[in-house]
């Protein structure tokens, strides 16, 4: 095993999913409709759009999904206010921050991977621009250099919690089944990976198992046992 995917919000950044969502649709709302756009219809197509991308199944970059999703609600065309969007992100989206808790135990992780030799890929849900995954990679006290792949809407055209979404991901860094560890707090989301033959720990500190499913099945605990999982993993250098 040379390589560890991450998952990003709830694992690397912890946050609390419903409270996210609220946060950035107000600040989203808020911004756009200072700008003069219609903020409800906004909101529903940004919603239209996520749910758009989370079944999409390859036919296309979620990137298309979502903007076609988006711009069939709102007649408002990609090239109008795609930048109003990277502004966005590159400004008032650090109003979401707040309801976010870093932890300095990401970077600790992170550190002790790199200083060991391994790869590091960021396996986030990919319904968001490259932009907006950047900056959440910053909150979480880390770099974007810190990963050698991110997967974003750019990117990526599955969804978690699809198999082909890992799929795509293998095929993207060139690695096989079992040169891959996946770390995540979803059960549904980050855990399936086990269906493809590659090891998961799951992280307790920000559960989320909507299906109430038997973590025992997985390599689970908190923060201290993830440390202790990477301290045994051995050098590869």
């Amino acid at each position: 095993m040379n390589t560890i995917l991450f998952d990003l919000d709830g694992t690397l950044l912890p946050l609390n999913n419903d409270d996210f969502e609220k946060a950035y649709f107000y600040a989203l709302g808020k911004k756009f409709e200072f700008l003069g756009f219609d903020k409800e219809t906004l909101i529903k197509a940004v919603w239209a759009g996520t749910i758009a991308m989370l079944k999409n199944h390859g036919t296309q970059f979620n990137e298309e999904t979502f903007w076609t999703t988006f711009t069939s609600i709102t007649k408002i065309t990609k090239e109008k206010i795609e930048k109003e969007f990277e502004a966005f992100y590159l400004s008032d989206f650090i109003l979401v921050k707040s309801i976010t808790s870093p932890t300095p135990y990401a970077k600790k992780i992170i550190d002790i991977l790199k200083s060991k030799g391994y790869t590091l890929v960021l396996a986030t849900n990919p319904v968001f621009p490259k932009v907006a995954t950047y900056q959440r990679v910053k909150w979480a006290g880390l770099e974007v250099s810190d990963f050698s792949y991110i997967t974003t809407y750019e990117n990526s055209s599955f969804c978690k919690p699809s198999l082909e979404y890992y799929q795509e991901v293998l095929e993207k860094i060139n690695k096989k089944p079992g040169d891959c560890m996946m770390i995540g707090n979803n059960v549904t989301e980050d855990m399936v990976i086990s269906k493809l033959g590659i090891k998961a720990f799951l992280l307790t500190e920000n559960l989320i198992n909507q299906e109430n499913s038997d973590i025992n099945r997985f390599r689970h605990g908190g923060w201290n046992e993830l440390i202790n999982l990477v301290d045994e993993l051995p050098s590869l250098k």
